[in-house]
């Protein structure tokens, strides 16, 4: 599985950003994908996963009302809808994907396939 994401940028606290996450190389749909973020001297956490029928998802509190993640399968893509932006949210941002029979997750280590990152950068 390859993923790319895109859509990061700069951006002033309380505005909004969309990430992009594309994937190829296998069935996507069968895929469970997530976000994670990596934040300056800081451990990549978890953010928001979604099953593949998008009809479950899974956010950190830290995101919690703020973040949305959202699945188009038929255009092989996820995205996370990130609204009323925060400085703490600076971060490089990461897609990650694993097989869809193992279920929702959010610890780095239960994900297979990762994409290379996209930065976030708040402005206060």
């Amino acid at each position: 599985v390859q993923l790319q994401a895109s859509g990061g940028g700069l951006v002033q606290a309380g505005g909004s950003l969309r990430l992009t996450c594309a994937a190829s190389g296998r069935t996507f749909s069968s895929l469970i994908m997530a976000w994670f973020r990596q934040g300056p001297g800081k451990e990549r956490e978890f953010v928001a996963v979604i099953a593949w029928s998008g009809g479950s998802t899974l956010y950190s509190e830290s995101v919690k009302g703020r973040f949305t993640i959202s699945r188009e399968n038929a255009k092989n893509t996820i995205y996370l809808q990130m609204d009323n932006l925060k400085p703490e949210d600076t971060a490089e941002y990461y897609c990650a994907a694993r097989p869809g029979y193992l279920g929702l997750a959010s610890t780095r280590n239960d994900y297979n396939y990762w994409g290379q990152g996209t930065q976030v950068t708040v402005s206060s």
